[in-house]
């Protein structure tokens, strides 16, 4: 074209983005920025959509969020949603939030951009709270929507809140969309109700990879492996069906929570039978398969000859191992990797001393517990929750606003009782205690 116009340039740009060739689509608007066409919204949503991979992305919509300011565009909701999106994709969900509470106009476009944004970044009450104003403002949801609430539901275990959610669902006859119903097969198997998980994946009138893959890893957080690889053996030999690597995931996932080594193994190395090369999360499954099986000197040669840097997670599951089998050298040694990797982190401090402590050596669990107060590092209270009666009931550490705190606390002081007379008792628990672990 000898000439180019708003339609041109947007055209060319928008085809960069929605085929994963994000930096050319972002050269392209620079390159338009240099001429007199001026963009438009479409233009916008197609640039800023293109940063979701790029390694400075988010130095890169913040720039383009300044441009959408001074133009004018913060007032369209697909602008809005867009950069909603892209800063949830980078985690920088207080980033969206001001996004969206700047919005004019909070329609369903916007508000399945924040909800979709806060599941994403397992921040389900927040998900929760927007989909309640959702309703009650009588906005439609979409299939997106319901999918991402369905996802909060089963990170935060709400079983009932999760029924009625599916209750929504078929009013609306969602159930037939995929995504939902993957969705729904999570929300039950995260709450513990693979039987209900498994009816939506029987009554699934069309069931494609998404659906299988949903139904295995369901199967293999519950910890039922075996159910979870007879499926993945009637997918490829019935369906002939070809799996790709999130599915091999949640095969070697089952392994490992079944703790079967020996087929862990064999899945880990059929993947290539299916032109698949082992990527990091594969590699994670094995060596954490390795290690919870007792094998942490396999499992750290694995790390060392693997094309890829462990990453924090990698080397906390093996941290946890040999805390588990009282493995002092390499649980220092991946303590030591922890703490390079965040050193504000209290939680490789806290396991490296209970390894200590395990083999008795108080002097060095105490070292450590006094290193963690020199550099003002404090171990977050975690918490737990209980549905009971449709009412949820948060717990940390030395909670006492409960209105039920006293009967709670008197029943727990049985039930620790019980246990001492029962042996159960952790070997060293007076010295943790009093190390403050």
């Amino acid at each position: 074209m000898k000439m180019h116009d708003q339609v041109s340039w947007t055209s060319i740009i928008s085809a960069f983005s929605q085929n994963g060739h994000g930096r050319e689509a972002v050269s392209m608007f620079k390159e338009m920025s240099t001429t007199h066409i001026k963009p438009n919204c479409y233009t916008y949503v197609g640039v800023i959509s293109a940063c979701t991979g790029l390694d400075d992305a988010f130095a890169q919509v913040v720039m383009l969020h300044v441009h959408v300011i001074k133009l004018g565009f913060n007032s369209n909701s697909f602008v809005v949603s867009a950069l909603v999106d892209c800063y949830s994709k980078h985690g920088r969900t207080d980033h969206a939030r001001l996004v969206f509470d700047e919005a004019m106009e909070r329609d369903n476009i916007v508000l399945n951009s924040m909800i979709s944004g806060y599941s994403q970044n397992l921040q389900g009450e927040e998900a929760l709270k927007l989909f309640v104003e959702m309703r009650n403002e009588n906005l439609s949801s979409t299939d997106h929507t319901l999918t991402s609430i369905l996802n909060s539901c089963g990170s935060l275990t709400l079983l009932q809140l999760g029924r009625q959610v599916h209750s929504l669902v078929t009013k609306m006859g969602s159930e037939s969309n995929v995504f939902v119903a993957s969705a729904l097969i999570d929300m039950y198997s995260k709450c513990g109700h693979i039987v209900e998980a498994r009816l939506i994946f029987d009554r699934a009138a069309v069931r494609n990879g998404v659906l299988w893959t949903s139904m295995i890893t369901g199967y293999a957080q519950s910890g039922k492996g075996s159910d979870a690889l007879e499926l993945f053996e009637r997918l490829v030999t019935v369906e002939r069906y070809v799996p790709d690597k999130i599915c091999f995931t949640a095969v070697l996932t089952a392994c490992n929570h079944a703790g079967l080594l020996d087929k862990g193994v064999k899945y880990f190395k059929i993947m290539r039978d299916y032109g698949l090369v082992p990527d990091l999360d594969q590699y994670g499954c094995l060596i954490d398969l390795y290690a919870r099986n007792g094998h942490l000197r396999k499992a750290r040669e694995l790390m060392e000859d693997m094309p890829y840097d462990p990453n924090y997670v990698m080397w906390t599951s093996f941290f946890s191992s040999c805390k588990v089998y009282g493995e002092l050298e390499l649980g220092k040694e991946a303590a030591n990797q922890l703490l390079r990797m965040e050193p504000g982190n209290a939680a490789p401090y806290v396991m490296l001393a209970n390894i200590y402590a395990t083999a008795g050596l108080w002097a060095e669990a105490a070292e450590v517990r006094k290193l963690m107060q020199q550099k003002g590092i404090r171990k977050s209270a975690g918490w737990s929750w209980v549905e009971v009666e449709k009412g949820v009931h948060v717990f940390s550490v030395g909670e006492v606003t409960h209105p039920q705190s006293q009967e709670i606390y008197d029943e727990l002081g049985k039930l620790h009782l019980e246990v001492k007379e029962a042996g159960y008792m952790p070997k060293h628990l007076d010295e943790l205690e009093d190390l403050g672990l």
